[in-house]
């Protein structure tokens, strides 16, 4: 219980522009009390978190398929990649630059509308609502690839076998189970913010909305029925399932391969091939080991779309307090090969 709540009264405190560098504290073993209390411990509502699970899986899987089957009979069209790229790149969006660096580590701050626009962009992704998915994200981070940490690929043993569960594991496993993490421990500092709390209370209507944008979109420039089906399936479906394929990559493959040029005190690595369709987040060694900054790519060369977004908003006033790590807590950390 301890450990959680530090990670609660990390995120909560009051913030400034500099990152300070700590050793990292030792994680707390999960035995008694101490594991009941991370996560909420009630089979009926852990049931139906299973079968919603279930549901935001298979469905847009599904879609995905009757996708490639249309391909078959009928190309798809310009306003159908439109409609793809631009809903997967707004609701990717929402998830890596709000959900993850501002709400799960306010890694700076902005004005509360842009903080209810980046909170509905996110949950359009069809993850979870805000609290639901910063208190799974703030877990992970306090006791990544340990026993506790909801999502990784390396507790199922050293095996061949046990390693491709992991991976399983750590890409889709850990959602099909349903356990929900404890957002009183996790996501307090966000529990007692009256807009988010609200935002949150609405996720179904945001994710429907998400659906529906493109679906009206292509019906209405279209003007068939056909349209609508179709804007709904591209822009809808399929993105979501490319959205989610792509996050939760970060959580198997970016804690398996890849490098790892910090020591983060855990296995996440940065991929430079999905780091555009992230938005940056698969600079994943990076972020764990600047859990607090708000820019991923930490070396010129490193493309951080995300990064790129929030300084234009800092520009122009409606970002501030941007954390970022200086030269010399990079190098304290850079692993010596």
């Amino acid at each position: 219980m301890k450990a959680a709540l530090n990670v609660e009264n990390r995120e909560s405190q009051p913030e400034s522009r500099s990152m300070q560098l700590t050793s990292p504290r030792p994680v707390k073993p999960l035995t008694g009390s101490n594991q009941q209390n991370i996560a909420i411990k009630n089979n009926y509502l852990q049931s139906i978190y299973q079968r919603l699970s279930f549901l935001i899986v298979l469905i847009p899987f599904l879609g995905f398929l009757v996708a490639l089957g249309l391909l078959w009979q009928s190309e798809i069209t310009s306003l159908e990649i439109g409609l793809l790229i631009s809903m997967f790149a707004l609701t990717a969006f929402g998830l890596e630059v709000g959900f993850h660096r501002h709400f799960s580590h306010r890694a700076f701050q902005t004005t509360t509308a842009i903080r209810i626009i980046l909170a509905i962009l996110g949950s359009m992704a069809v993850g979870g609502g805000v609290l639901y998915w910063v208190a799974h994200h703030r877990r992970h981070h306090q006791y990544s690839d340990r026993v506790g940490d909801i999502h990784s690929p390396h507790l199922h043993g050293d095996r061949i076998g046990g390693r491709l569960l992991g991976l399983w594991h750590a890409h889709v496993g850990w959602i099909l189970k349903g356990e929900i993490s404890n957002s009183m421990l996790f996501a307090k500092d966000l529990l007692r913010d009256p807009v988010i709390v609200k935002v949150n209370r609405l996720q179904p209507v945001w994710v429907i909305l998400g659906l529906a944008i493109p679906a009206v979109l292509e019906g209405i420039l279209t003007v068939t029925w056909m349209g609508v089906f179709r804007g709904f399936l591209w822009g809808g479906l399929v993105r979501v399932f490319l959205v989610h394929q792509l996050i939760w990559s970060t959580n198997s493959i970016g804690h398996v391969y890849g490098s790892r040029p910090f020591d983060s005190k855990d296995r996440s690595t940065n991929n430079i091939w999905l780091a555009i369709p992230t938005w940056g987040m698969s600079w994943h060694n990076n972020h764990h080991a600047f859990p607090n900054s708000a820019i991923a790519g930490l070396e010129w060369w490193q493309i951080d779309p995300g990064a790129w977004v929030i300084r234009a908003l800092e520009i122009v006033g409606l970002v501030w307090d941007v954390k970022v790590p200086t030269a010399g807590m990079k190098e304290a950390k850079k692993l010596r090969r």
